[in-house]
């Protein structure tokens, strides 16, 4: 077996670890429970290396992500359900129908994208099931910041949203105050004891998103860059301690707080 930049090695190689006789133990024992988490994280590495802008790890996080497709669909076909092929004659005849301003006769090239015409083309392949509900399509399982965004987004296409930015800052100081009065009324008990400060905690992050979505921030990347600006300046906390001879745990927080000023400094300059 050799390498190659045919997707049908890939689907070989993915048949010849399945294979129940031959195969990896590990990859038998497989099926799409187990498998979708590392499908999840292996989306999040392209997304992470988009946001580093490394080209040479996208490349290689792209093969990965792709071989999660080729798993999920080697797992189809041993049910007799799909195989690979049939992923994507899907996906095409998908993007070809959605896009006859492209693929279309020349009278539907000439109209070109009306507004609101993708909506339009899913709308219609989905069904006009009156008692659907607009959220229906929106997954269950993504990020949970990412589905606000999403339940927004899908809410404000038929008008159920704020206008401008500033009512949903209104709202978000609103949810604070919420949140401050639920915490004072549970008398020193763990959040976690108590469902309503836990609920106003919940309606403070959708507000957030909301926030993001009008600024058109995507709210996963702000926050991953959140965390990885958190894990660096607290590198150089732990850097500076040690060439002190010392460490987080025997410091104070005076002391961290004084560095994580040094960092945030060297960052700006």
């Amino acid at each position: 077996m050799k390498p190659s930049k045919d997707i049908s090695r890939l689907i070989e190689i993915m048949a010849a670890l399945r294979d129940p006789d031959t195969g990896c133990p590990w990859d038998q024992k497989q099926d799409f429970a187990s498998i979708a988490p590392y499908t999840i994280e292996e989306a999040y590495e392209v997304a992470d290396a988009i946001q580093r802008g490394d080209l040479p790890h996208l490349k290689d996080e792209l093969g990965d992500l792709l071989l999660q497709v080729v798993y999920h669909s080697r797992m189809a076909e041993e049910h007799d359900a799909f195989a690979f092929g049939d992923v994507v004659e899907a996906v095409t005849s998908k993007m070809i129908r959605r896009h006859p301003h492209v693929f279309g006769t020349p009278e539907e090239r000439a109209a070109g994208a009306a507004p609101g015409f993708w909506d339009k083309v899913k709308a219609a392949e989905k069904g006009n099931d009156a008692t659907r509900s607009i959220l229906a399509d929106v997954p269950v399982g993504l990020p949970a910041l990412t589905r606000a965004i999403k339940l927004q987004n899908k809410a404000a296409k038929v008008g159920f949203d704020w206008p401008s930015l500033e009512p949903v800052f209104a709202k978000l100081e609103e949810e604070i105050g919420e949140l401050r009065a639920e915490i004072a009324k549970s008398e020193g008990r763990p959040a976690t004891d108590d469902p309503a400060v836990v609920e106003e905690f919940g309606d403070l992050l959708f507000v957030v998103a909301n926030v993001a979505r009008h600024l058109k921030i995507d709210p996963e990347t702000a926050l991953r860059a959140a965390n990885d600006k958190f894990t660096r300046r607290f590198a150089y906390i732990e850097q500076q301690l040690e060439q002190r001879g010392s460490s987080p745990a025997q410091s104070n927080l005076q002391e961290m707080d004084a560095l994580w000023d040094e960092a945030k400094a060297k960052e700006k300059s």
